[in-house]
């Protein structure tokens, strides 16, 4: 039996696969329901994502543990996949929404980049490596320029990581262009070689995908098909024991108390939810992972009449950098992205406010938030009223920083367990933030698992 705590995406994940694996699990999830942070609303006709708004799916290659998870749980057919707008990101500069360049031409005729900047990358290919460690910030300056930084990298960081360019590593939390440095000597190079520069460098490389009725879809089918009993909501762990067949995991519920018995336990849980079951165990590796920072965000969905917005939303959305004068890390066109997330005349907005770089906006009353959201909106959109539809989620604790020292700290945290055989760590504190980062470490975990250990009798 394998015990995995928490049933997040990353929990569900690994359960899966170790059961494809012909592997007894259980699964305890304190809340009421699976899924962690991802978590869908669906009321007066609008799907509101309270977490994830989406993923990006490899299809057609190893690394597509996504899609071998959706085809296996049955959700083929309730994949819906971005539309081409979803291919177009815009980037506020001076007050302007300007799309991001795709192409070589696109590129060269943009103004959201000045000829100095565009000239100034002419000097990347000829730019030695930098050091190991080295903040996002400093590489894409010394690399790039401080106009891209300031227009471009910055811009994503608070995008995807609501985070500090400045404080995160490079190696950590963007490894894939750390690694084209040392592979190929250049980010330009790398993406000749990769052929990314002709499918248009400004999108990522995939297909972004969500589900028909939301991104909880996702989890709620895992769970629904692993077996009876196989996942315990309102089921809190609060204990590890170790014994000589593994481990005992002390659980509690509204009901009462319970041990499961089982050879591995997965934590699969928050970097101080973790934490707090490891410090009888090792407190060393619950004090690291304690320290690791998250950013809080806010997210705020509002639903508009479709002629009160003056731009077309013909994008996936828009960042806006952090010397722009507002308040926003950027907002999503979600029914623009995805089919159905609004009524018919009516447009789903999603914007995002927090971060690293701003942590108190995120937790603004509800009325300054709306204000200060709207406000934004307004100028970047051209929006004219007040939406008629509004739901406001907050994340104190919404992403896990992979900060300088980041893959030092983790390292230190599996020597300090290492003496505790049959204990595993797995959560986007580790190994990449994405929800299809998670499954593929949870596809990973069940390998590890698997092949580490005997067959069960």
């Amino acid at each position: 039996m394998v015990v995995i705590v928490g049933g997040g995406i990353s929990g569900l994940s690994t359960a899966w696969f170790l059961r494809r694996r012909g592997r007894a699990v259980r699964v305890l999830e304190s809340r009421d329901r699976v899924g962690g942070l991802i978590a869908t609303d669906r009321s007066d006709g609008f799907v509101v994502e309270r977490g994830p708004n989406s993923t990006l799916q490899k299809a057609g290659t190893s690394d597509d543990a996504l899609g071998r998870l959706v085809a296996e749980a049955g959700l083929g057919d309730r994949l819906v996949e971005a539309g081409e707008a979803g291919r177009k990101r815009y980037i506020l500069r001076a007050g302007q929404l300007r799309a991001l360049p795709t192409s070589p031409i696109a590129f060269l005729t943009t103004k959201l980049f000045s000829w100095r900047a565009k000239l100034r990358l002419l000097r990347e290919p000829f730019i030695r490596p930098g050091a190991s460690e080295e903040s996002i910030a400093r590489f894409a300056e010394r690399r790039l320029g401080r106009e891209f930084l300031d227009y471009a990298v910055r811009p994503f960081i608070s995008g995807v990581y609501a985070g500090d360019a400045t404080a995160l590593s490079v190696r950590a939390a963007v490894p894939r262009i750390y690694e084209l440095e040392q592979t190929y000597g250049s980010l330009i190079r790398g993406a000749v070689a990769l052929g990314k520069v002709a499918k248009g460098a400004g999108t990522p490389a995939g297909r972004m995908i969500s589900f028909d009725r939301g991104m909880a879809s996702l989890p709620e089918a895992i769970a629904g098909a692993l077996p009876e009993g196989a996942c315990r909501t309102g089921c809190e762990a609060v204990a590890l024991r170790r014994t000589a067949e593994g481990w005992d995991v002390h659980w509690r519920t509204t009901a009462g108390s319970g041990v499961e018995h089982a050879r591995t336990v997965v934590l699969a849980l928050p970097a101080s939810e973790a934490a707090n079951l490891l410090e009888p165990l090792s407190a060393e590796a619950a004090q690291i992972i304690r320290s690791i920072p998250y950013a809080p965000v806010a997210s705020v969905a509002l639903g508009y009449d479709r002629d009160q917005v003056r731009h077309p939303l013909d994008g996936f959305g828009f960042l806006t950098p952090r010397n722009e004068d507002v308040r926003l890390l950027g907002g999503l066109f979600s029914s623009s992205l995805f089919a159905q997330r609004a009524p018919p005349g009516k447009v789903l907005i999603t914007a995002f406010i927090g971060g690293s770089t701003d942590p108190g906006a995120a937790a603004l009353a509800d009325e300054e938030l709306l204000g200060r959201v709207g406000d934004d909106l307004a100028r970047v959109l051209g929006i004219a009223g007040a939406p008629g539809f509004v739901r406001i989620a907050r994340h104190a604790r919404a992403i896990p920083q992979y900060t300088l020292g980041h893959l030092e700290r983790l390292a230190q945290v599996d020597r300090a367990v290492q003496g505790l055989p049959g204990l595993v760590l797995r959560a986007s504190w580790r190994g990449g933030i994405s929800v299809a980062d998670c499954i593929r470490n949870g596809e990973g975990c069940a390998r590890q698992i698997t092949e580490d250990s005997a067959p069960e009798g």
